[in-house]
């Protein structure tokens, strides 16, 4: 009985068709997201190249900083798959084909990007730190370019 006044329900009242250009709706795309990531593995990084060693023969004081570079590192590495994981979304969900056109170099850019994202997880580099949130502002930029809007670059530092 239920279902056939459901089905009586849809018959003379469908749901119209929904379209959308990306897998969510619009407004939830956003590069901030891989900035903080790759922020957060800068910060790690210098802590790592901060991090004094103790003296020889104490073994507690050894302990506590293998601890500790451990506890960076995995940050580091956590944050740095963040970032891959954000760029990566927004590159096949959001990024459509008017958008390359605009931008040629958009699938070029995206997969150094995300390379990048290899490299700070495999060193222990500020530079190559500092190299990913610049590729992250240029990506930045082209996602802002694409909504038409001016949304100033920043950084937590």
């Amino acid at each position: 009985m239920l279902k056939k006044i459901i089905s009586t329900i849809r018959n003379n009242h469908p749901a119209p068709a929904a379209h959308a250009h990306c897998d969510g709706p619009c407004g939830i795309y956003d590069p901030a997201s891989a900035r903080i990531a790759a922020e957060a593995v800068l910060s790690m990084t210098k802590k790592l190249i901060a991090l004094k060693e103790p003296a020889a023969g104490d073994k507690q004081a050894w302990l506590d900083y293998h601890n500790t570079f451990a506890r960076f590192t995995a940050i580091k590495e956590e944050q740095a798959h963040i970032a891959k994981t954000e760029l990566l979304v927004l590159w096949t969900d959001y990024f459509k084909p008017p958008h390359l056109e605009a931008h040629p170099n958009l699938h070029d850019t995206f997969w150094k990007a995300a390379k990048q994202c290899s490299e700070v997880k495999v060193k222990v580099d500020i530079e190559a730190c500092e190299k990913l949130l610049k590729m992250i502002e240029e990506i930045h930029g082209i996602f802002w370019a694409t909504k038409n809007r001016k949304v100033e670059w920043y950084t937590a530092a």
